[in-house]
């Protein structure tokens, strides 16, 4: 059995599992759930452990000249400037102080070794996002007048997005790599849990009465989402 961490938590009403950084699996148990029950959840999931380990691994990936990333719904390839002081990223120029490195292997004066662009790509994109997301999201909850405290824009590692009981929505800069109407979807589920904080029927009926292609949504998000997140 993987090094596992029992949690038990009183709102919980399902087992859930979490990977850790380290690929260690972090079991939440509702209150009157058992712990034998929670691990012979953890069992039956072997398969699903396996995928989020590898795709763990391939985010902890360097990203080089060439990589493909997801950018405002498409696939866009990084390229370095001539002079290696600028990364282009889809409609993005993004300053680079690396450079281009020679490698010490090379005799061609024309070919380089290319240092790892992801900090420096994920760190601007993560800025556009603080810049783009909110402004969105209070301009949809003005529209459908939902009360909304606070926007903050975060690098969650396992979802969308969140909406707290005090009116504070929470999103994830990654949502900037969707096309808009995946990106939108999401901003007005979490809107909608201002109106039911849960999931229920009504939830969902909420939800397709201000997005009528949430399914669409939520079927791109299950195909494409894990290349993101």
């Amino acid at each position: 059995m993987p090094n596992i961490t029992v949690v038990r938590h009183a709102r919980a009403r399902r087992y859930v599992l979490r990977l850790g950084p380290d690929g260690g699996i972090r079991l939440t148990v509702p209150r009157r759930a058992s712990v034998e029950g929670g691990l012979k959840f953890v069992a039956g999931q072997h398969e699903w452990i396996a995928r989020e380990r590898a795709r763990m691994a391939e985010r902890a990936e360097t990203w080089t000249e060439g990589t493909e990333i997801w950018w405002r719904g498409e696939r866009v390839t990084l390229v370095l400037s001539a002079d290696g002081h600028h990364i282009l990223c889809g409609d993005q120029r993004i300053p680079f102080t690396g450079g281009r490195i020679r490698s010490s292997t090379d005799a061609q004066p024309s070919l380089f070794d290319l240092p790892d662009l992801r900090p420096t790509v994920e760190a601007h994109l993560r800025a556009v996002a603080a810049r783009e997301l909110p402004p969105l999201c209070l301009e949809a909850a003005r529209a459908h007048q939902v009360a909304v405290a606070r926007v903050f824009v975060r690098n969650q590692r396992s979802r969308w997005g969140a909406c707290s009981s005090t009116g504070t929505i929470t999103l994830n800069w990654r949502l900037l790599q969707m096309p808009a109407w995946v990106r939108d979807y999401v901003i007005l589920h979490e809107l909608m849990h201002r109106r039911q904080p849960n999931h229920s029927v009504r939830f969902w009926r909420e939800v397709a009465s201000v997005c009528p292609a949430w399914r669409e949504a939520e079927r791109w998000i299950r195909k494409n989402g894990r290349t993101i997140l």
